[in-house]
């Protein structure tokens, strides 16, 4: 009976991935929905799924359809895809507010792992910390002592509480050990990051002063990182990842993840990127997984201990 009851297993098993493999080979037989929980028309999630989304639509000949789902600081959009069919065709773009999400809301209508099914981290993104030219600071170090000197008369901004910009400027705090006051805007128009600082930095309105990344990025290589300029360890980039729904079939994921792990290191695609100070990433499934499992543990500790809430 046990050697029956191990072959069944065996044959349901075998079943399940003839019907996985059989599915990845007719996929795509129509439309894909690229969901968008964020983000304003021009902003950087917007440039990258309009940059993804007709690469796809060429290679397979189906048309990928970007979906704006905006609200509630990416989990409308989320939920829309968390219950969507495991087929294939809907897929969602998402940024550390995933991670983040997990503590920062605490009735989340999903599980940000579970619930999901990882395919690929498309790019990775450099916050830049700029300050004001009337500031007495021209590095890391210099910032750091004039917040020591004057506790609670620095101000930094963010595009919003509870936003990765802030949680990056908390993280800063933590690890430099100064008081400084958050000031949320609603969205990216209040507030300059990342890429958008340069223009501002170029024309001496903006002093930057490093970027948030591990490494130096090309597109600014002088301008170092913040580990480099006095805190050892620092790292809070901005990234861009595809999820599908829980229980999509591997072959699916596998297709998927390929085809844009191929497309985010295309020549042309790559110049676009690099025109945003945005970094090609293509990883693999697997490592996805253990990135947002670190994300979602980094960002949980300080947003207890900031007490970050949303807005």
């Amino acid at each position: 009976m046990r050697v029956k009851k191990i072959a069944a297993v065996i044959a349901v098993a075998s079943s399940a991935a003839a019907a996985g493999g059989a599915c990845a080979q007719q996929y795509p037989a129509k439309p894909i929905r690229l969901v968008l929980p964020f983000g304003a028309p021009g902003g950087t999630p917007d440039i990258i799924a309009r940059l993804i989304a007709p690469k796809l639509t060429e290679a397979w000949g189906q048309q990928v359809i970007v979906e704006p789902r905006v609200g509630a600081g990416g989990t409308i959009g989320t939920e829309v895809v968390a219950n969507a069919a495991p087929d294939g065709y809907t897929i969602l773009l998402t940024s550390p507010s995933h991670a983040i999400n997990v503590t920062l809301y605490p009735k989340l209508t999903y599980d940000a792992v579970a619930d999901f099914a990882p395919i690929t981290q498309l790019v990775e993104v450099p916050n830049i910390l700029v300050i004001h030219p009337s500031l007495p600071a021209r590095t890391v170090k210099e910032l750091i002592a004039l917040a020591k000197a004057r506790p609670g008369a620095l101000n930094y901004g963010s595009a919003g509480s509870g936003s990765s910009q802030h949680l990056a400027g908390e993280l800063f705090k933590k690890m430099a050990r100064v008081d400084m006051v958050h000031i949320p805007y609603k969205g990216g128009g209040g507030v300059v990051v990342a890429a958008t600082s340069l223009p501002y930095v170029r024309s001496g309105r903006l002093v930057a002063l490093a970027v948030t990344t591990a490494q130096r990025v090309a597109t600014v290589p002088n301008l170092p990182t913040i580990a480099e300029s006095g805190l050892p360890g620092y790292e809070a980039p901005a990234w861009y990842a595809l999820f599908a729904p829980a229980r999509t079939p591997k072959p699916i994921i596998d297709r998927m993840q390929a085809e844009v792990a191929r497309i985010v290191k295309l020549p042309d695609v790559r110049e676009r990127l690099a025109f945003e100070t945005i970094q090609p990433v293509g990883s693999t499934s697997a490592e996805l997984a253990e990135f947002l499992k670190r994300e979602i543990a980094k960002w949980g500790a300080i947003v207890r201990e900031s007490g970050a809430k949303v807005d």
